[in-house]
């Protein structure tokens, strides 16, 4: 007979199980939006207790600055609170130089909020806030103040206040009403991609990775890299705890970027080592790399514990120090081989190497985090995104002349609601110039701002006379403002939520005394409304920055980095390269959405920058650790070759051409035979001819990645072809 409790217990699992999932997504939300809109009523509620002249301000900065995650709201506090004092620094300053002439007021104002616009842009991270908050607060204190200069010192500190408090009490409720740590989500992120990494690497050399799986692995990572050093900033912020291990997650991912890059150059190699039929070299390969994938992950167990990968590197390193030895073993045998490439043999044992050497210190890093502390925490190197300069200089040049236009029709028609229409030009302008689509945000804000404007004249004529006291003003305002937070928290809405919630708080919230005066609210809508259409208007055709323009730009400072590897300092040159390559990648990723092909062609220049710049670090690391003997001088025809190569190399990654490709692949081949020429003129010591043979490697490297079919550069080389076959 069947137990009749049975379908009863398998009711209850279901519904525990539906319980969970709706935890971990729409819960979420929903805490979230209940925490925005108590940290926005306590705000409004301790302005209006204090007498603050106007309360909404408090309560707009509450959205501004508002987001799911504890530690990215102090973030944002942070640098909110110092932008506020910066701006209000600026503020005093105009004011008092310049306000007796208008003018004069408005054109300095306008030039200080393209340079904060400018610092907006460049800052792709919460330091885009501080710049922001510059700008804007000059604009929101100083308009108003400066037509009334002897209230101004005052309207300054008051407008400060409420601005900071809405900032206190956004980081108040988000770090103590049940918070969403970062710290948290960090753990879970370094837990799963060392063990996606490791398994995909283990895929990689057992073969069973396709290209099109491969395309999509090195897209992913470049997503996290950027989204994990973003995740960092914030987490630090949430407690001692992470502060502490701050420096070894800004490692970790450094050291999972020069691992990542150099089992991607390894991969590169052996295909193309398969595809031009140098099969005794691949076959002479094979067994190490065997070993190798079990060290890294064993089918069944992965690697998701720092102890766990304190294992791994364990045996990592066993089996570094067996290598050179084995391999040197390996090659004695090897060149008695007649015609047996034995370049092909040292330029991929030199990169497994130093894969494996990469590898074994993103697994020490991985494995210290267990420590509260730990010698590997001092790294100095931090991955620091920054947009385009040019681009950063035409964002701050736009916001400028958005400005300066809208104070000249505020000047020339002399209408009383132009403070609303300039102040609320430089927020926008400042918001969208952060956004990796300004044009798209701008419009979403103003459809946003549209919203609001209606909504609002609701709420303000139709709602506020009927109620009376505080807490019947939070039940009046909790709906429409419970619609603009949930619109934040849907990526494809986050763009009108944002402008609705912010300008539903600049038209319709409340102060202290609260006027019916439907032509002033009607003026201020006009105002707000024509500010958000100037700004749309000028992201689309002032300085228009078209997608195809943007693409071009970005890869051309991508493949400059090959430029910056060739010319820099060695000093800190590894991470800063990878941080700046992989960073402009992936803007350029984010911006071509719905191209598939331009996405693969950015992903290809990507990978093919960071293989040949790698590759000349490590060549110039070595030429730099050469000693000081007179064969091995600069001067030596053989430097010089390498020197040449260098050179062309630089001139083809900065302008790309069939002419300079094969100028840069003539200039390798001379470099390859006038240090082979050197090596068998004398016969240097051991580990000065074990140098020489590394440097050769990474001559070789660089040459096969010139000629991958599969490389953006062939298509300059069928051009060079197709230019030889031209008749005469």
């Amino acid at each position: 007979m069947a137990d009749p409790t049975l379908p009863r217990a398998r009711s209850l699992d279901a519904l525990q199980t539906a319980f969970a999932d709706w935890a971990k997504t729409d819960a979420r939300t929903w805490i979230y939006l209940f925490k925005a809109l108590a940290a926005a009523f306590l705000a409004l509620g301790i302005a209006m207790r204090l007498q603050l002249p106007q309360p909404r301000t408090a309560m707009t900065t509450v959205f501004i600055v508002m987001q799911p995650q504890s530690g990215a709201i102090l973030a944002k506090s942070f640098y909110r609170i110092g932008g506020t004092l910066v701006g209000l620094i600026a503020t005093l300053f105009l004011i008092a130089a310049f306000a007796p002439q208008r003018e004069l007021f408005l054109g300095a104002l306008a030039l200080w909020t393209g340079i904060c616009t400018a610092g907006a842009a460049r800052n792709r991270n919460f330091r885009s806030y501080g710049f922001l908050l510059a700008g804007y607060t000059a604009a929101l204190i100083g308009i108003p103040a400066a037509q009334h200069p002897e209230g101004a010192f005052l309207a300054a500190l008051t407008r400060a206040a409420e601005v900071t408090l809405g900032v206190l009490c956004a980081g108040f409720v988000g770090a103590l009403v049940l918070p969403q740590q970062a710290s948290l989500q960090m753990r879970t992120t370094v837990r799963a991609r060392f063990s996606a990494f490791v398994e995909y690497v283990a895929a990689a050399l057992a073969g069973r990775v396709e290209r099109a799986q491969i395309e999509r692995t090195n897209a992913r990572f470049l997503a996290e890299i950027v989204g994990f050093e973003a995740m960092r900033s914030i987490a630090v912020f949430e407690g001692a705890e992470t502060r502490g291990r701050s420096g070894r997650l800004a490692r970790l991912n450094s050291e999972f970027m020069t691992a990542s890059t150099r089992f991607h150059a390894l991969h590169q190699l052996m295909n193309r080592l398969r595809g031009a039929g140098a099969t005794r070299a691949v076959d002479a390969l094979e067994p190490y790399f065997k070993e190798l994938a079990p060290l890294l992950h064993t089918p069944g167990e992965p690697v998701l514990t720092a102890a766990d990968a304190a294992g791994s590197a364990r045996k990592l390193d066993a089996f570094k120090a067996a290598l050179p030895r084995r391999v040197r073993e390996a090659r004695i045998v090897l060149a008695e081989q007649p015609g047996f490439p034995l370049l092909d043999f040292d330029t991929a044992a030199e990169l497994l190497y130093r894969f494996v050497d990469d590898m074994h210190a993103y697994a020490l890093t991985y494995a210290s985090l267990a420590a509260a502390t730990h010698e590997r925490e001092r790294w100095p190197e931090r991955y620091e995104p920054k947009t385009n300069a040019v681009l950063t200089a035409l964002a701050g040049l736009r916001g400028a002349i958005v400005m300066a236009v809208l104070s000249a029709f505020w000047v020339a028609s002399a209408w009383p609601n132009g403070t609303v229409l300039v102040l609320n030009a430089a927020a926008v302008c400042a918001l969208a110039s952060s956004s990796p689509r300004p044009t798209r945000m701008t419009y979403q804000m103003a459809a946003g701002a549209l919203l609001a404007t209606l909504v609002g004249f609701v709420e303000v004529f139709g709602v506020y006379p009927r109620i009376d006291g505080f807490p019947l003003l939070c039940a009046a305002l909790a709906p429409p403002l419970a619609l603009g937070i949930w619109m934040t928290t849907r990526p494809k809405l986050a763009g009108y939520g944002a402008g609705y919630c912010i300008f539903f708080c600049v038209l319709a919230g409340p102060d202290n005394m609260v006027s019916y005066d439907p032509a002033g609210f009607a003026n201020d809508a006009i105002a707000l409304v024509l500010s958000m259409a100037a700004c749309a208007i000028a992201y689309s055709v002032l300085l228009p920055p078209s997608t195809p323009w943007l693409r071009r730009h970005l890869l051309a400072d991508l493949r400059r980095q090959v430029v910056l590897s060739c010319q820099a300092p060695l000093a800190r040159l590894r991470g800063r390269f990878e941080s700046r390559a992989r960073d402009l990648a992936f803007q350029a990723y984010a911006l071509m959405e719905r191209d598939p092909a331009a996405r693969r062609d950015a992903l290809a220049w990507l990978i093919a920058v960071l293989e040949v710049g790698h590759a000349v670090m490590d060549l110039r690391r070595e030429l730099g650790q050469l000693p000081s003997d007179a064969r091995y001088a600069a001067t030596m025809p053989w430097r010089r070759a390498i020197a040449r190569s260098a050179k062309t190399l630089a001139a083809l990654f900065a302008h790309p051409a069939a002419a300079r490709l094969d100028a840069a692949l003539a200039a390798n081949v001379d470099a390859i035979a006038a240090t082979q020429q050197a090596l068998a003129a004398f016969a240097p010591p051991r580990e000065d001819r074990h140098r020489l043979q590394r440097i050769l490697s990474y001559l070789h490297f660089v040459r096969t990645a010139l000629i991958d079919p599969q490389s953006p550069l062939a298509q300059y080389a069928l051009a060079s072809r197709r230019d030889d076959a031209a008749p005469a």
